[in-house]
């Protein structure tokens, strides 16, 4: 391959945030059970407003019960700005619930689709044209293709939260150590493990929905990872089998796993009295 810049082309979307909280169960038992319910159903129509604008739109946060003992309840947020993101943040903060909620993390990145295959063609194409790389001439090039994918891929830029039942979250990193280091590995290498990479999760696709944010310069690591799918056991299986592919095996570092079950926001009162 000519000397290309190494960087492979991404195209962002919605900006994304989650949040992971641990619930008061001692304090909210010990409040009177009218301020409770009142309590209950603020909440619940506050989230139906963050949900969706209308009811053709797209799902934009969603609400899930968690198990085990990183916390009790996630929320997911798809917005079109990190400003939007910072509003959610407020406005749930002025809900009277929130004082039974303590936040154990949170994480914000945004969506990415990497064009590993696409920016070999885009650089050769530009090359071609005897555009040096960087100059005007390149860039105006490089930014035109960019524009006709992200017009072509609007959908899973800017998605709907899949109305899965369960909910599978961790970040990852790719090796960057003195032994094993993606970022010195030559494009076309990197270009082909992540083609292979990417043809495991392709098996699933009927199965699981997976949403790639990027969060380098937003968060502690670099990518999140999303998955959605209604029978849980997919997660472990699709997991598993990544682990065997190069991509992960030899340059992957993976974050705490966070599970959840979907929680209808009209189901959040039910919740709220320990019934699943």
């Amino acid at each position: 391959m000519p000397d290309f810049p190494p960087v492979p082309l991404t195209l962002e979307g919605a900006s994304v945030l989650h949040q992971f909280f641990r619930f008061d169960w001692k304090a909210w038992r010990a409040a009177a059970a009218q301020e409770r319910e009142r309590i209950a159903i603020e909440f619940a129509e506050a989230l139906k407003e963050l949900e969706r604008g209308s009811l053709d739109a797209p799902v934009r946060t969603a609400l899930y019960s968690q198990l085990g003992h990183k916390g009790d309840l996630m929320l997911i947020h798809f917005r079109e700005s990190l400003e939007a993101l910072n509003q959610v943040e407020l406005d749930l903060a002025q809900e009277p619930l929130t004082d039974f909620l303590e936040q154990r993390h949170s994480y914000v990145s945004v969506v990415e689709l990497g064009l590993y295959e696409s920016t070999r063609k885009t650089y050769e194409a530009a090359t071609a044209k005897g555009f040096a790389a960087h100059t005007p001439e390149w860039n105006a090039e490089i930014a035109a293709a960019l524009a006709r994918s992200a017009e072509a891929m609007k959908p899973r830029l800017w998605p709907s939260i899949p109305d899965a039942k369960y909910l599978c979250f961790y970040p990852m990193d790719r090796k960057r150590g003195e032994q094993v280091n993606w970022y010195t590995v030559p494009f076309a290498e990197r270009q082909r493990m992540m083609h292979e990479h990417g043809m495991i999760g392709r098996r699933y696709a009927d199965q699981v929905k997976q949403i790639i944010t990027g969060s380098i310069g937003f968060d502690d690591w670099e990518w999140g990872v999303d998955l959605f799918a209604d029978d849980p056991v997919i997660f472990k299986k699709l997991i598993y089998e990544m682990r065997f592919d190069e991509v992960s095996a030899v340059y992957a570092l993976f974050g705490q796993f966070y599970v959840g079950v979907r929680l209808p926001v009209d189901k959040l009162g039910d919740w709220l009295n320990g019934k699943s």
